[in-house]
């Protein structure tokens, strides 16, 4: 019964969302799905309850923003069979760990409208309430996992890409894994990965992008698109797109193309930063990221410093 009610209303959004925009009367709606008016309505109050923006006219339902629905059906035939949407996840990442054991293709997306225990690196809080673009790829590159480090600055580096063309928008990546927008966090990027034998089993990465949100109840130093451009834009648009330029960047690997176009977008290379990492903190100005992905520094004292992994401040 349960799956039942879940195709009924996935029907019902399917539906509404074919319309583009007209008004559906609960008759019709009740004749295309079979069941009864009474019914219809209760289905819809769910999906209203859920977050879902329906509005009830005199002559019938509406869905208010067909352009911001992330579910399978909204996408292109090249992403349909790849999208995994779900309303709330503790996780992404755990749901994408899930499902890229059990088969998931490759360059798969799994999408929450909500995160319960959405988190950053070193399994710090990500606050990821509805409005934003909370998804995880999941990628399986058949690579060495001395590669994997690719996918993740192919993935800022393209959804920055995106947000300028699409917003104009002067979106930074600042190393190794968060996008700015004037100076303040717009989008942080995880990565997780298995392997088996001597090849990358899968990849995963998690992406917090603030799109229609308001992030800085949570965080101060964050900005969403909607703060900047004081409207609230597609997340479906910015998610097709950036999935598009994603799997042609990636489609031959250049570690020192992506690398080399990645430098251009970013705000770290030379800001003063300061990198923790365990046990150790590094202070300098940040002079290159090289082939390897690795940061670059000199320190107070003129010497080079070369810094794989950390987490960076710009200072």
């Amino acid at each position: 019964m349960v799956n039942k009610e879940i195709n009924i209303k996935d029907s019902i959004l399917k539906i509404l969302f074919q319309a583009s925009g007209e008004t559906l009367s609960g008759v019709r709606l009740s004749e295309m799905l079979d069941i009864s008016r009474v019914a219809v309505w209760k289905h819809i109050s769910a999906l209203k309850e859920n977050g879902f923006g329906i509005e009830s006219r005199p002559r019938g339902y509406v869905l208010l923003n067909p352009d911001d629905l992330l579910l399978p059906f909204c996408f292109g035939p090249g992403f349909e069979n790849r999208i995994f949407h779900f309303q709330e996840l503790e996780s992404t990442m755990d749901q994408a760990k899930l499902l890229a054991k059990s088969n998931a293709p490759h360059q798969s997306v799994v999408i929450a409208e909500n995160q319960t225990m959405g988190r950053g690196r070193l399994y710090r809080k990500w606050f990821s309430s509805r409005g934003g673009l909370w998804f995880t790829l999941i990628l399986k590159p058949q690579i060495p996992p001395v590669l994997s480090y690719i996918y993740n600055f192919s993935a800022s580096l393209c959804l920055s890409r995106t947000l300028n063309r699409l917003f104009d928008l002067d979106v930074k990546v600042k190393w190794p894994n968060d996008l700015l927008l004037e100076g303040q966090k717009l989008a942080g990027l995880l990565s997780e990965m298995e392997t088996k034998g001597d090849m990358a089993e899968f990849i995963n990465i998690g992406i917090g992008l603030n799109v229609n949100n308001m992030p800085r109840q949570y965080e101060p130093k964050a900005v969403s698109i909607k703060d900047i451009l004081d409207k609230e834009v597609s997340r479906r648009l910015i998610l097709e797109t950036f999935l598009a330029d994603f799997e042609e960047q990636t489609r031959i690997i250049n570690c020192r193309h992506i690398i080399g176009l990645w430098k251009k977008q970013t705000s770290t290379i030379g800001s003063r930063v300061r990198i923790e990492t365990f046990g150790e903190i590094f202070e300098g100005i940040a002079v290159d990221v090289d082939e390897s992905g690795a940061l670059i520094i000199r320190d107070r004292a003129g010497e080079i410093k070369t810094i794989i992994y950390g987490d960076c401040f710009h200072t």
